[in-house]
């Protein structure tokens, strides 16, 4: 199994060498995803993952997730075994899945307010307040009576993110949430998911195909083999945020990332 980084945070995130092998059933050929997958995701750590397609990286956030069962192996979050969703581990995908008729505050305090109406969690006043901080948080306080169709792709994404931060899970799972957008919005995502981790601490981990996504988020970069998805190599980034983007360091890591999908490309390929 991977090591942890040498510090005092405990693992958030334990996958045991998990398989997952889809199909086999009614005459169809069977699938595998993934083999073997073993990685520890510390308290607070950002972790990027990033492979060939269909390596199985969203299957992997699934399994963590509690959507997706295992064949083999173990997962556990907070070191209990993952074996159904739960508001511990909350989704976010490529495109926002707002619900069109509610406001943007609303969306926000959508899991609060079941929360409150389940067991009491808060009082609508309290609600309110947690809803306040989150839209200042990613800058939409502004916004917070309109609906989904009157915010831009970037903006509905931003309340996508408060909304999974207003249950305060233990563990964000992100899969590829900015694929979608243009390059300037990604941009200037990537730097607000990045202040939102800093001031939160919340363990994330971050499905990409973008070698500099992944260079400038993470605290570690998982890269995975083609199907059936292995860990094939995992890359701390040590670099200052000042030196993620452009910097000849920078440069390095990616064109190192890139050689090595790349020649999983061409594996896979053959």
């Amino acid at each position: 199994m991977p090591e942890l980084k040498t510090n005092h945070a405990k693992p958030a995130v334990v996958v045991d060498r998990a398989s997952k092998t889809f199909g086999g059933t009614r005459g169809r050929a069977s699938t595998p995803v993934l083999r073997d997958v073993s990685l520890d995701v510390l308290e607070g750590e950002f972790v990027a993952i990033i492979g060939p397609s269909g390596c199985g990286k969203s299957t992997l956030l699934s399994v963590i997730a509690g959507y997706t069962s295992i064949d083999s192996g173990d997962v556990k979050v907070a070191g209990q075994k993952v074996e159904a969703p739960g508001p511990d581990r909350v989704m976010v995908f490529q495109r926002p899945t707002l619900f069109p008729w509610m406001t943007a505050g609303d969306n926000v305090a959508f899991g609060l307010t079941l929360r409150k109406n389940r067991s009491n969690f808060a009082d609508s006043k309290a609600i309110s307040e947690k809803t306040t901080e989150l839209l200042e948080m990613v800058g939409l306080q502004a916004f917070r009576g309109h609906l989904p169709f009157e915010l831009s792709g970037g903006m509905q994404q931003r309340v996508e993110i408060a909304r999974a931060l207003a249950v305060r899970p233990q563990v964000l799972l992100m899969d590829e949430p900015f694929g979608a957008l243009d390059a300037l919005t990604r941009r200037s995502m990537q730097q607000e998911l990045a202040a939102i981790h800093a001031k939160t601490g919340c363990t994330t981990l971050f499905v990409t195909h973008d070698v500099y996504e992944a260079i400038v988020l993470a605290d570690r970069i998982v890269v995975m083999s083609s199907r059936p998805g292995r860990i094939r190599e995992i890359l701390p980034v040590t670099l200052s945020r000042e030196l993620r983007r452009d910097s000849v360091q920078a440069v390095e890591l990616a064109r190192h990332m890139s050689e090595l999908l790349h020649a999983e490309e061409d594996g896979a390929a053959v």
